[in-house]
């Protein structure tokens, strides 16, 4: 199928791109025939078939920034990566734009699966699914028939900017990451606008873990202990059953730390994960 989708093809992401490993743009479309752009990584000269891994988020964010760098990390340790993003963001398609959907985005990770299964150099019996940061929201409810009739979708800002002075800490966090040159990019809807306001409207009925204890398959939770959003992964991680489930809290570090500080993300403990149950 022809790609219908208009992708960047200079390097414009927020970290520098690694001379070891080979990048490209690819796409795909997932079950609701949205088409979903990615960026493709691999080891630089090695041969397949590879362990895969398809990584996403965080929840507003684009594939050029911290996904991305996951992406090309995990690459550079031998696994070839795809970094996507989400429908109805970034460079990916679906209308209307700047929509978040429980089902549509666990189908986009189940798309990225099936593209790297049928790739000659990807192993179909080794591939894993990375996902960064959460999904939350609030909803506004009268604001969908407002939006109705407009004919628009009104945005619901993105990241504070300014910061006010007494604002809480993981305000000035996510600021410090999406408004400042570390992180700041025009796709993304954290860095401009944000999303639709009636996107939290479909959140609220998606009862996440509510099948959390029938996972069976291996887990590994990732959390600054000092992120205000830890006890998300506390509170997810005491719903899981089975030994091969592991949650780690990175002393002092905060929510985005875990975006792009190469001296704290725990890539030796992820490359250890996936090889472990990649096989």
């Amino acid at each position: 199928m022809n790609s219908t989708l208009t992708l960047t093809q200079e390097w414009d992401k927020t970290f520098p791109q690694n001379e070891a490993v080979d990048h490209c743009k690819v796409t795909f479309h997932n079950r609701f025939g949205i088409e979903l752009a990615a960026d493709l990584y691999k080891p630089k000269g090695a041969q397949g078939p590879f362990a895969a891994v398809a990584v996403s988020g965080p929840f507003g964010a684009v594939k050029e920034q911290c996904s991305g760098l996951y992406a090309q990390e995990l690459a550079a340790r031998g696994f070839l990566t795809v970094a996507f993003d989400p429908s109805y963001t970034g460079e990916s398609g679906g209308t209307p734009r700047y929509v978040a959907s429980p089902d549509i985005n666990t189908e986009d990770f189940s798309a990225a699966v099936d593209f790297l299964s049928v790739r000659d150099d990807v192993d179909p019996e080794r591939i894993g699914i990375l996902g960064i940061c959460g999904w939350g929201g609030m909803a506004l409810n009268a604001q969908r028939t407002a939006d109705y009739k407009a004919g628009t979708y009104q945005r619901a800002g993105g990241v504070v900017d300014p910061v006010p002075d007494d604002a809480p800490f993981f305000v000035k966090d996510y600021h410090d990451y999406y408004k400042t040159p570390r992180g700041y990019h025009p796709r993304s809807l954290n860095s401009t606008d944000g999303w639709n306001v009636t996107s939290p409207l479909s959140l609220l009925n998606a009862k996440l873990l509510a099948y959390a204890e029938e996972i069976r398959s291996a887990v590994l939770m990732i959390h600054g202990e000092k992120a205000h959003s830890c006890y998300f992964s506390r509170d997810a991680f005491a719903k899981l059953q089975g030994d091969n489930k592991e949650l780690l809290l990175i002393p002092g570090a905060v929510h985005t730390d875990l975006y792009d500080r190469m001296d704290i993300i725990p890539f030796g403990r992820i490359e250890a994960f996936y090889h472990q149950y990649l096989k």
